[in-house]
């Protein structure tokens, strides 16, 4: 199991979590407003390839992407398929990290997980101009900048208390047996967390079972494996190759999970 301690700094950052990639403009205008508002703060990009359009996917990569950052941290998390809807904009606060972004369920499994108890608002700031295409740019960033700037002090000129129904995602699982990111080499991420299936698990695939492996050395090029990831998570490699390619998944793909008695 990957455990992580959230460490203490004396400056806050903010983090990029989004299914924008980095051709066009998106995720530079979106950085853009970040630092013209809060110029002293740094930002980094933790993920830009999220699963488009998929809420779902992301909510269950989010926690873990997170999971090593330092206290106090505000994360623009937009994956938001929905965006001009009446879904609702927020800000979360879990196990001392701020989220911004929207309320679609990209959050659930923060809040599902968190030891402290999640706090929310929605947000109610209302800048002079907002596109009804690119709220993470005229929106959620801004969000995130002032609250990065000014820390709580901020909240009651961004948002208001708010509990949010959390019954649409009652459905989804705490780990779910499917494909939830592929990497640019074909490496096959599960949304399931490796400890809750540990020490030995093995995932079943049409061509059969895929037998686990500490790491890409521990078999012959061209072997396919399963293996417990950097993130904590269940994925399905295959030594200089494409495990996408080579066992025919793609995101969505639905990948049994099974413990492996006596090991």
């Amino acid at each position: 199991m990957v455990v992580h301690m959230r460490i203490r700094y004396g400056l806050t950052m903010i983090v990029t979590f989004t299914d924008f990639g980095t051709e066009g403009p998106y995720l530079g205008q979106m950085r853009a407003v970040l630092h013209a508002l809060a110029p002293d703060i740094p930002v980094v990009d933790l993920m830009v390839d999220a699963p488009a359009f998929s809420p779902r996917a992301a909510a269950y990569l989010l926690p873990v992407v997170v999971a090593p950052l330092p206290e106090k941290t505000v994360c623009l998390t937009v994956v938001d398929p929905g965006v001009g809807s009446d879904c609702t904009p927020v800000i979360l606060y879990a196990d001392d990290l701020w989220f911004v972004g929207p309320d679609n369920g990209i959050f659930e499994m923060i809040a599902r997980r968190c030891e402290s108890t999640p706090e929310w608002w929605e947000i109610t700031y209302a800048p002079k101009r907002i596109s009804a295409s690119f709220h993470g740019r005229d929106l959620f960033a801004p969000v995130a900048a002032m609250l990065a700037r000014d820390g709580a002090a901020a909240l009651d000129a961004l948002a208001r208390p708010w509990q949010p129904d959390r019954a649409p995602y009652d459905e989804w699982p705490d780990d779910t047996a499917e494909v939830v990111y592929i990497d640019g080499y074909g490496n096959c991420m599960l949304g399931t967390r490796w400890h809750t299936v540990s020490p030995n698990p093995a995932v079943e695939l049409r061509s059969g079972t895929v037998a686990t492996a500490r790491t890409f050395s521990d078999v012959p090029s061209g072997v396919a494996f399963c293996y417990e990831n950097a993130l904590g998570l269940i994925e399905i490699a295959v030594n200089q190759g494409s495990a996408a390619a080579q066992l025919g998944l793609q995101l969505g793909s639905q990948v049994p999970v099974r413990k492996l008695s006596g090991k």
